[in-house]
């Protein structure tokens, strides 16, 4: 169980704890469409057994060792060719809380992947509800690997495999909870060409050779940008290109 953290004006003031669920994100979005929720409500459980992940992928989480949780956000302010920016915020968010806690390098990979040491330490899906050309109710997931040990897939990591201690995963959540909070207000004020200037900064693999595969063919490219949309932008032989989630892996 959970308590609401102290260190928030409204992010996990209204908290759900469940105990296990398939996914946090449909959880939380069923709760989004069967009544009025808060902006901020948290769903979080200690078991996830299906929890989804980008490109229709699941995400590993051991449970009781690791974070899995959906906030219920209620961005009407932001238009919908900029709902990205929704990406950005929360990613940069998990980059400053890892910042504070490794002096290892970590890195955002396109779209909302958390690398340290090219290691996959966290997933991010956000999911959107829009009526016309207005945001209604995002929900964001979040899964962050802390006191795991063991994955199943080798290019997987935790905080307690970086670091060698036990985290307290109450104490993390009210840090993170923070962080998100904090890079939300910035993204509530208009700070959209600031907060894309950082997402970009820290991009993996930006403004270096690489190999990618798109429709089964490998090609090499340079990441160069994000477009408004969230489009990877990347330079080929034949010029920049633009991909969508789906439309481009590492090679």
């Amino acid at each position: 169980m959970y308590k609401i953290p102290a260190n928030t004006l409204f992010m996990g003031k209204n908290l759900v704890f469940v105990p296990e669920c398939p996914s946090t994100n449909a959880f939380a979005l069923q709760i989004s469409q069967q009544q009025r929720a808060e902006e901020g409500t948290l769903v979080i459980t200690d078991h996830q057994t299906a929890g989804k992940g980008q490109r229709g992928n699941t995400w590993e989480a051991e449970p009781g060792k690791n974070l899995t949780f959906s906030l219920i956000l209620k961005p009407a302010f932001l238009a919908v060719n900029k709902q990205f920016f929704l990406n950005i915020v929360i990613c940069l968010a998990l980059k400053d809380y890892l910042t504070e806690e490794t002096p290892d390098d970590t890195y955002i990979k396109w779209p909302n992947d958390i690398l340290v040491h090219e290691r996959k330490i966290s997933g991010i899906l956000i999911e959107n509800q829009l009526q016309g050309n207005t945001m209604v109710t995002a929900v964001a997931g979040v899964g962050l690997n802390i006191n795991q040990q063991r994955f199943s897939v080798p290019r997987a990591t935790s905080l307690s495999l970086i670091s060698g201690r036990e985290y307290d995963l109450e104490q993390v959540l009210h840090a993170v909870l923070g962080c998100i909070e904090s890079r939300y207000l910035q993204l509530r004020s208009g700070r959209y060409e600031s907060l894309k200037d950082e997402y970009l900064q820290y991009l993996y693999r930006r403004n270096e050779s690489h190999t990618f595969v798109s429709n089964g063919v490998s090609f090499t490219g340079v990441i160069e940008d994000v477009d408004e949309v969230g489009r990877l932008l990347i330079r080929t032989e034949e010029g920049v290109k633009a991909f969508g989630v789906k439309g481009v892996g590492f090679g």
